[in-house]
């Protein structure tokens, strides 16, 4: 005597609750790979920043003495910078005759802007220079 054996497969509503789990757990994975793609893109806004910086600072005034003042240009078309230059004092440091630095020390502050008016970033940097004798750089 042969037993049938009954078959039995998945109702509509099962698949179509297993049809929007999956729409559910995508939707959440590209929300996560979109997400992901904007800080990768900000990341590489910032370096090509501090790039540009760098490259800015480590030429600013090798062939000039160091002036203080402010300065502003552009790298292209997205980055833009601002400079400003002043006298460093060390807290622990006497102020010289006439108000400046008796080591020459000058603190530059870089600016790099980019992006558009409405939603402007920007990066800043800064770092010590010290002058040599004759207004100009030192060795």
């Amino acid at each position: 005597m042969k037993h049938a054996v009954r078959q039995r497969g998945f109702s509509l509503l099962e698949v179509i609750a297993a049809i929007a789990v999956l729409a559910i757990a995508f939707a959440a994975l590209m929300q996560v790979a979109g997400s992901s793609l904007s800080l990768t893109a900000r990341a590489n806004e910032r370096t090509q920043a501090a790039l540009r910086a760098r490259s800015l600072l480590d030429g600013a005034f090798v062939m000039e003495p160091v002036r203080e003042g402010g300065s502003e240009g552009r790298f292209d078309d997205t980055y833009r910078w601002r400079m400003v230059v002043s006298r460093f004092q060390p807290a622990d440091e006497k102020p010289a005759v006439g108000g400046g630095s008796p080591t020459g020390m000058y603190r530059i502050d870089l600016d790099v802007i980019w992006g558009a008016d409405g939603s402007e970033r920007h990066a800043r940097f800064s770092t010590l220079r010290l002058a040599g004798s004759g207004g100009g750089n030192g060795p």
